[in-house]
């Protein structure tokens, strides 16, 4: 039984997006509060997988989570791009006209924002899942309160679906890591099979040092997916460039790192592992 970490509880989309990655295991989930607890059950407990969202085409990047990820030591095996739709969903003995509150988290209420606008009635209450809120109001017998989450939520913890696909942008999509302890990863991911990686390093506050690093990748044919910079604490205007690449020669794409090595400071590689695809 494949065990893993997510934040959330049973229904949310971490949740959902585990059992596609993981589609035909049996996995125990190890739902968490924070995304904190999630790297720390990693680190405990080797035999732990854990998945992260960490970002969406909506609301962008989950900054933090890319500073955990690097502290953590964990490495990248995996990835995961599902479809985010969401629904609203109250006990099964109301329904609209008694609805006078609307609890999710505020990434959801926010991708929801259209939705909300023509229900201005409706008090919007920020929680911290979109699960959670729909088993908070279940179990607490919450009359008069809505969730808004995934549409499978709702069998799990007895709820009535009022409305679904509520979201203002149907191309609402998050990217999943799937992360695990270094000492499991060769054992989970083969490098040399890879077609992706995730990079992260420092650069000296030189003039055109960034535009050194991507002119040698653009050189060996690197194919740059994303580039996120987050600012060193402790040290103004410098940076640390988190970025994805993708490769059709897994050697190509090792001399390219080589080449960059020399330009850059704290270069750690935070997983090589395959393109992940998209599902709804």
């Amino acid at each position: 039984m494949r065990k893993v970490a997510i934040q959330g509880v049973v229904g949310s989309f971490h949740d959902i997006a585990a059992h596609r990655f993981f589609d035909g295991e049996t996995i125990e989930l190890c739902c968490c509060d924070t995304f904190e607890q999630v790297f720390e059950q990693v680190q405990r407990d080797p035999d732990v997988v854990a998945l992260i969202a960490i970002e969406n085409t909506i609301a962008g990047s989950l900054l933090h989570n890319y500073e955990l990820l690097r502290d953590s030591g964990t490495q990248i095996i995996g990835e995961h791009k599902l479809r985010i739709s969401h629904s609203i969903m109250c006990l099964p003995d109301d329904d609209w006209d008694d609805i006078t509150e609307v609890n999710s988290h505020p990434v959801a209420l926010m991708q929801c924002r259209d939705f909300l606008k023509r229900h201005p009635r409706f008090k919007v209450v920020e929680t911290e899942d979109t699960a959670g809120s729909a088993r908070d109001i279940s179990q607490q017998g919450l009359h008069g309160h809505a969730a808004i989450c995934s549409k499978f939520a709702a069998p799990l913890y007895g709820m009535k679906i009022l409305e679904e696909g509520i979201e203002t942008n149907k191309h609402n999509f998050t990217r999943f890591l799937v992360v695990c302890h270094p000492q499991t990863a060769s054992a989970l991911c083969d490098p040399q099979h890879s077609d992706k990686a995730s990079l992260v390093f420092s650069l000296p506050h030189n003039e055109g040092s960034l535009s050194g690093v991507l002119s040698i990748f653009s050189f060996y044919r690197i194919n740059l997916t994303k580039i996120q910079s987050l600012p060193i604490i402790g040290r103004e205007w410098e940076y640390m460039f988190y970025i994805d690449v993708t490769y059709d020669d897994y050697g190509r794409y090792r001399q390219a790192i080589n080449a960059i090595a020399p330009l850059t400071r704290q270069l750690n590689i935070l997983g090589e592992y395959l393109d992940g695809k998209s599902t709804l």
